[in-house]
């Protein structure tokens, strides 16, 4: 079949043509805006267009402009036996960077893993392309068509493409629109034909595995968002391991930005967009090896890194969002990719399945925000209304902190107070009548000495009933205690830090904790004051970090929230997070081993106000 080489022209008001980069833009990662107008695609003879270098291996780097390419790729000896080892070995190869040494290799290793991923039964191949190239385009022709809706404002590296790398690149996408309809929004999908086309011996290889990441259904594991449902929930997700893993930068980035959920929107940007080449290519390796959970952790690192070259101080009247982004484009002044992916993959983040679960819940909480399958895209903001919002223990700074410390499928909704103790009396009784049926809700405490603390709780408090007489400890990982001043910190599930402690644990061996006595405000011990119950497993859990999912150390066992008629108990072992008694008047707080926190205030307090608060439209019908 004749191969041919493209060119590109723009119609009159069309999208811009494939002009070379601007002198002095930043290599390899050219830009271009894609909207809907139309593209006049030029088809000629391949004689008049190929020039392909020298330095490009056969088969593929017709698409590829080498004077643009930051370095030329070391060509290196192949291993014989590279392609068949076990995939175990792959990941540790393309983790250490082994595909660069040659662009053959990495262009057989790509088609190889890619024609690997499972898919779903009818999927697009490179004979089908072609027949819908020739149905569209004709040969030897010129033809205008749009590209794809789902490409409207969204922006892309060229990586170097020379201008029939572009055609082709936006011929390839043209297809994707018309043999997957259901795609409604992916800006990360130009990036990566992009790239795949560095590497391709033609179009048509080209499109049939951008085709097979398109059509994975393999479990538990995604490649390519293709909705603004999808997108939005992998931004929620990568906010939510943001805030577990790099509290740091986390905070850094609450108190200097107005909608900290914006700042995460970019993650994907961050690697497919602003990374150099050099790096993204690697970020690619790993990638189709092991799916989006290492663009997580590869982000993670990224953000980590700017938390280590910024300030606060350096940050005040900053555009956190254009910071963060200038700062990746120019991530080799300040780490090596090398160094980089070392650092992601130190990184220990749980299961793909729990961040599947966590990224589903996610998507759950978009829809019930009135998002769809076939929605288009729209802003979020901070749930919290500087304006509207008024409580008696915290001001709303403050409990925009506290918002952008809580699971993002939650933060999207904006608080709602249910009880004060200023309004409904200190009461107990009163305290669960008006909790009850919320999931989740935040427990915010004002002492008597003007101290401010609390904690996030995962459950209803109707959970306790469910133990009977005896009272147990129920929750999810998700958890967490918190001071809001004199400083603002958080304290998460130990696990969360040390994932390792969860390991290799055998059922048989878990045991449950010893009740222990609770402090009275004299700091002596007593029966008739609240003790710590034992850890109660039954019964409804949260979908996201369930403690049925983890093998646990007696010491950390489910020991989250508990109440009884005599009190309520945040954390367990070894000591209590934060006590209260059945007056809710006098509490307690300690170091405890299921968050690993200090005394959150003076350990022993009287209560100047006591408040909780849910989040409208989740309460459990």
């Amino acid at each position: 079949m004749l191969q041919v080489g493209l060119s590109l022209h723009s119609s009159p008001g069309g999208a811009p043509g494939a002009s070379p980069m601007a002198e002095g833009e930043n290599v390899g990662t050219g830009q271009e805006m894609f909207g809907s107008s139309p593209v006049t695609i030029v088809i000629t003879p391949e004689a008049d267009t190929w020039g392909t270098d020298s330095s490009s291996c056969l088969g593929c780097g017709q698409f590829v402009d080498w004077d643009r390419m930051p370095d030329p790729e070391h060509q290196g000896h192949i291993p014989q036996d590279i392609l068949s080892k076990p995939l175990k070995e792959l990941k540790k190869l393309a983790r250490e960077g082994c595909w660069a040494v040659s662009r053959g290799l990495r262009a057989q290793v790509y088609h190889q893993l890619l024609q690997q991923v499972p898919c779903r039964r009818v999927t697009p191949d490179a004979p089908v392309y072609r027949d819908v190239v020739s149905r569209l385009f004709g040969k030897l022709s010129v033809s205008s068509h749009p590209l794809p809706e789902f490409l409207e404002g969204c922006s892309m590296p060229t990586y170097c493409l020379n201008p029939e790398g572009v055609t082709a690149l936006k011929k390839i996408l043209i297809c994707v629109g018309n043999l997957f309809p259901d795609i409604t929004y992916s800006p990360i999908l130009p990036s990566l034909v992009a790239l795949l086309l560095h590497y391709s011996e033609d179009e048509a290889q080209c499109f049939e595995n951008i085709s097979r990441l398109l059509s994975s259904n393999a479990p538990h594991t995604s490649y390519i968002d293709q909705s603004f449902l999808a997108h939005q929930a992998s931004c929620m997700t990568f906010g939510d391991l943001a805030n577990k893993h790099c509290p740091a930068a986390h905070k850094l980035i609450a108190g200097t930005s107005e909608n900290v959920f914006e700042v995460y929107s970019e993650w994907l940007s961050w690697l497919f967009q602003d990374l150099p080449f050099r790096y993204a290519i690697r970020v690619f390796d790993v990638y189709l090896l092991e799916g989006q959970k290492v663009l997580y952790r590869i982000a993670l690192a990224l953000l980590k890194q700017y938390r280590l070259s910024v300030t606060s101080p350096e940050l005040e009247g900053t555009d956190i969002k254009a910071d963060l982004q200038a700062f990746v484009q120019n991530i080799a002044e300040h780490v090596s990719v090398d160094k980089l992916l070392e650092r992601a993959f130190g990184i220990r983040l749980f299961s793909r399945k729990e961040i599947w679960l966590l990224q589903m819940a996610n998507r759950k909480a978009l829809m019930e925000r009135g998002i769809n399958m076939v929605q288009s895209r729209q802003s979020f903001h901070l749930a919290v209304d500087v304006q509207s919002f008024s409580s008696s223990s915290v001001t709303a700074q403050e409990m925009r902190i506290i918002w952008s410390w809580i699971p993002e499928r939650f933060s999207l909704f904006p608080p709602l107070l249910l009880f004060s103790t200023s309004e409904d009396g200190c009461s107990l009784q009163r305290f669960y009548t008006c909790c009850e049926g919320y999931e989740p809700t935040v427990l915010l405490i004002k002492t008597a000495e003007g101290e401010v603390c609390g904690a996030f709780l995962s459950s209803d408090w109707s959970e306790r009933k469910k133990s009977g007489t005896t009272s147990g400890f129920f929750g999810t990982g998700e958890c967490f205690v918190f001071t809001v001043r004199p400083k603002a910190e958080k304290y998460e599930w130990v696990l969360i830090k040390k994932p390792e402690l969860a390991k290799a644990v055998p059922r048989s061996r878990q045991r449950s904790p010893s009740p222990l006595p609770c402090s009275s405000p004299d700091g002596s011990t007593s029966s008739n004051h609240l003790t710590v119950p034992v850890p109660q497993r039954k019964g409804r859990l949260s979908p996201f970090l369930a403690i049925r999912h983890f093998l646990l150390p007696s010491k950390t066992a489910s020991m989250f929230m508990s109440g009884s008629q005599e009190g309520i108990v945040i954390g367990g072992g070894g000591g209590q997070a934060l006590s209260l008694d059945a007056n809710l008047l006098w509490g307690h707080t300690e170091h405890c081993e299921t968050f690993d926190n200090p005394p959150l205030c003076q350990e022993n307090f009287k209560v100047q106000l006591l408040e909780v608060w849910g989040f409208q439209n989740t309460k459990v019908l």
